[in-house]
């Protein structure tokens, strides 16, 4: 009889295949993206996460929360994007400690570019083949 903590070669097998899967899909969006847009995967999902928000602009905290990463991969990633002109930082007037992160016009257009084919991209990858089962 199996207990709770005990899982079966096949039920191994079965979680291997779901994770690499999940990588190689990642991958390829990743892939297709610097392709396309000439941008990361990283950088849409933060992109994409200021377009959504109010003002399209959220405090790192914010963002970091959103995306679950921590703070310091946010800080990081935002100086990488900040230098290639997609974001901008402002202080925030409310809180000494805190900074807003921005989408820049730059950034605006950038991710609009790159919608349409990640989209389709994420269609074709993953609903379209995705059954009930």
């Amino acid at each position: 009889m199996s207990t709770v903590s005990e899982v079966s070669p096949e039920e191994w097998e079965v979680w291997r295949e779901y994770f690499r899967g999940g990588r190689e899909l990642t991958a390829a969006l990743d892939r297709r993206l610097q392709d396309d847009a000439g941008i990361s995967h990283p950088e849409y999902l933060v992109m994409l996460s200021l377009w959504e928000a109010p003002h399209h602009r959220l405090r790192t905290g914010e963002l970091a929360d959103g995306l679950a990463w921590e703070k310091s991969r946010v800080s990081h990633q935002v100086t990488r994007m900040q230098t290639r002109g997609f974001v901008e930082r402002h202080e925030c007037t409310t809180d000494a400690r805190g900074v807003w992160v921005a989408l820049t016009p730059q950034g605006s257009r950038t991710l609009l570019r790159a919608m349409r084919d990640h989209t389709d991209a994420i269609r074709a990858w993953f609903f379209d083949i995705a059954t009930e089962e």
